[in-house]
């Protein structure tokens, strides 16, 4: 019988203990890298915080540089939902989908801002994070391309077409929400420049 909760047919799954341990520990990485920096991180600092021995930690993942890797890419696949959640039916105006896209994205500097700042300063020297980090600017170029046609730039491969226009806007607009980040700038403010950009580029009225 279905227990209280459940659809019948259907049981509720719940997290096995190493999905929770493994959520544990990324957890406490994210914490630390928020508290503390990258550079006080260490496999014990985080085995630590994440309440297991240094034994246990390896059998989740190889090195500190694992977990970064596994924390990035947890951190970028939310955001490439929430961006795409922006426009998934397409019933917004175009104008509402960039806004509601940069909003989405802020929301995300706001919380995860430690994790992203980590990407974009470890992608040089760490292949995995890099690669990512650009898969997830890839695939919001992609979701504000078709916002962007759906808004009338043309449908190309030139350079002012909307493939190279958004490509060229999703990366300003990740650049300008690291520097915000970073240096403690206001990344509200950064989001209400950043939407005005977009719409004037794309010739949006408001």
């Amino acid at each position: 019988m279905p227990q209280p909760g459940e659809s019948k047919g259907r049981r509720r799954v719940a997290p096995s203990k190493g999905d929770l341990r493994e959520r544990a520990i990324l957890d406490a990485a994210e914490h630390q890298l928020a508290t503390g920096g990258l550079d006080h991180m260490t496999v014990e600092t985080i085995a630590t915080a994440a309440g297991i021995t240094r034994g246990a930690f390896y059998f989740y993942f190889g090195s500190k540089n694992d977990v970064l890797t596994a924390l990035v890419e947890r951190t970028v696949s939310t955001l490439r939902a929430e961006v795409d959640a922006a426009d998934a039916a397409g019933t917004s105006s175009p104008a509402e989908a960039l806004e509601q896209s940069v909003q989405q994205t802020a929301r995300m500097w706001h919380e995860h801002g430690s994790v992203m700042r980590a990407a974009v300063d470890l992608s040089p020297t760490i292949p995995a994070i890099a690669e990512q980090w650009r898969s997830a600017v890839s695939a919001i170029a992609d979701i504000t391309r078709r916002i962007a046609e759906r808004a009338g730039l043309p449908a190309g491969a030139g350079p002012t077409d909307a493939t190279a226009v958004t490509a060229a806007l999703v990366w300003m607009t990740e650049r300008c929400f690291y520097q915000a980040s970073r240096t403690g700038g206001s990344v509200d403010e950064t989001a209400a420049t950043l939407t005005h950009v977009w719409r004037t580029a794309l010739d949006l009225s408001r």
